[in-house]
């Protein structure tokens, strides 16, 4: 079992096992999945990251409140 301290800003270091087992380094993208008092850990692909930035943006189009009154009962 690894351990880690959580710091005064609410900061905490990855153990070098577990960069390792997640095969992250500075600057790469952490995703948290939350289930109740579970958090598990993963290393986000880069371009999955730049694919999901872009999907967000071309989804605007959806959010007219006609959208919302013609989709509401799916």
């Amino acid at each position: 079992m690894q351990t880690s301290k959580l710091s005064s800003k609410s900061q905490v270091a990855l153990p070098k096992t577990v960069r390792e087992a997640l095969g992250v380094r500075p600057g790469d993208t952490i995703v948290y999945e939350i289930e109740g008092d579970v958090v598990r850990i993963k290393r986000l692909d880069p371009y999955d990251a730049a694919f999901h930035r872009t999907l967000s943006n071309t989804l605007g189009e959806w959010a007219s409140d006609e959208d919302e009154e013609a989709f509401r009962d799916l």
